[in-house]
């Protein structure tokens, strides 16, 4: 089967995240099947881009995967400078549509840029290739900027949007949603019940095989001191943005200051700043911030955790379900999780695997942590493990892979 993988903000290990696409055609590779990626060269969510060296377009192979990277304006936030590198994007698969449906000539095409814009040129190539069409949805837009960012339905960007939205569910042969709640929205947006599927986020089984590189030295000398000493470790390792809820996190710290227990928070992000500077002006001394650590020492990392937390603030929006990276690595790592939410979802609670408390509740997770800690470390072990155990049956790339051949196939 040749597939052809269309998403703007494609990564690699080579380039940094977004992940999902490389894993996702690794397997397919590995099984036999050609992919090309096609991606932007410039994505705000990667931490090396790829270097055209002045060249509108660069091919390239990583690890058994074709990449063709097309240059787009650079831009900074979620203003015009990014609604224009999205227009170059689809700009760019229209000119270059023929040519990925002469030479390539792929037997599905997949529209999975997080906007959905891209399903346009995407129905045209697949339409030239006699292919197959699939439209993957990481989160839903126009509602996402419409209920996170407070955009009005009447904004021409949202119109476009909506339209694309709409086009992408009515054409699309197969949609594939990683939220688990969606089928009432898409169907009121005009998708036949059919064609969805719901393939969620995942992990890479061989990144926790075998011994995790050790932390940085200076790292692990704080923590195991803390273990040394018998204070327990509440941990978060990710970005530290807005919705993440760490304003939240800070002040059950606050509240736990003569308790024996430490917040650790690893990562970096735009509210990493505001939140250190809050801990020192409240003298929260019961915190303590880290830099990012390499991706492949997380799993050195979260073994320090004697609770691993997770948290979001209450929106709307996550009626229909999440689906986050990060827990799964909690999960993975065997680490009981604490998880403050209100979902359409709840994977801490399908898994048996933690506990999960009203979000923007600081005495709720507070509630928590104490809950968590009193169990006896055979407990908190036998909890980690039922974690581990479900996302091995669920969550490997190699299940998610082989649930979207089924589905090609079909």
């Amino acid at each position: 089967m040749r597939i052809l993988l269309i998403n703007h903000y494609a990564g690699s290990p080579r380039h940094g995240m977004e992940f999902r696409p490389y894993y996702l055609s690794r397997k397919w590779v590995q099984s036999g099947h050609q992919v090309t990626i096609v991606a932007s060269a410039i994505s705000h969510v990667r931490a090396n881009q790829p270097d055209l060296a002045g060249g509108e377009r660069l091919d390239e192979t990583i690890d058994g995967i074709h990449y063709t990277w097309f240059t787009t304006p650079p831009y900074s936030g979620n203003g015009i400078g990014r609604v224009r590198n999205m227009a170059s994007f689809v700009s760019r698969l229209y000119r270059e549509g023929r040519r990925f449906a002469e030479e390539f000539n792929p037997d599905v095409v997949i529209a999975s840029s997080t906007y959905p814009m891209d399903i346009w040129p995407a129905h045209r190539i697949a339409r030239m290739a006699n292919a197959k069409l699939l439209f993957e949805v990481h989160d839903l837009w126009p509602l996402s900027p419409m209920e996170l960012g407070g955009m009005s339905r009447r904004h021409p960007f949202i119109m476009l949007v909506q339209a694309a939205e709409d086009y992408a569910y009515r054409h699309a042969d197969i949609v594939v949603s990683m939220l688990p709640k969606v089928r009432e929205y898409m169907e009121s947006r005009g998708m036949e019940p059919r064609k969805l599927q719901i393939i969620p986020n995942g992990i890479d089984l061989a990144e926790w095989q075998g011994a995790p590189p050790p932390l940085p030295d200076d790292v692990a000398e704080v923590l195991l001191r803390f273990k040394v000493n018998g204070v327990s470790i509440i941990g978060y390792a990710g970005t530290h943005g807005v919705a993440n809820a760490l304003d939240v996190l800070l002040e059950s710290a606050r509240l736990m200051t003569d308790e024996n227990v430490v917040f650790v928070l690893v990562g970096g992000g735009p509210e990493k700043a505001s939140l250190q500077q809050r801990a020192e002006a409240e003298k929260i001394r019961n915190v303590c911030f880290f830099d990012p650590v390499k991706k492949e020492q997380i799993p050195s990392l979260l073994q320090f955790f004697d609770v691993a937390y997770i948290g979001w603030h209450r929106q709307p929006l996550y009626r229909f379900g999440i689906a986050p990276n990060k827990l799964m690595d909690y999960m993975m790592a065997g680490r009981p999780v604490l998880h403050s939410v209100e979902a359409g979802n709840d994977p801490v609670g399908e898994a048996g695997c933690g506990m999960t408390v009203a979000p923007e509740d600081p005495d709720a997770i507070v509630r928590g942590i104490r809950r968590l800690l009193a169990l006896n470390a055979d407990e908190r072990h036998a909890m980690g493990l039922r974690g581990r155990e479900y996302v091995m049956r669920k969550h490997t790339y190699s299940v998610l892979a082989n649930s979207f051949l089924d589905i090609m196939a079909g």
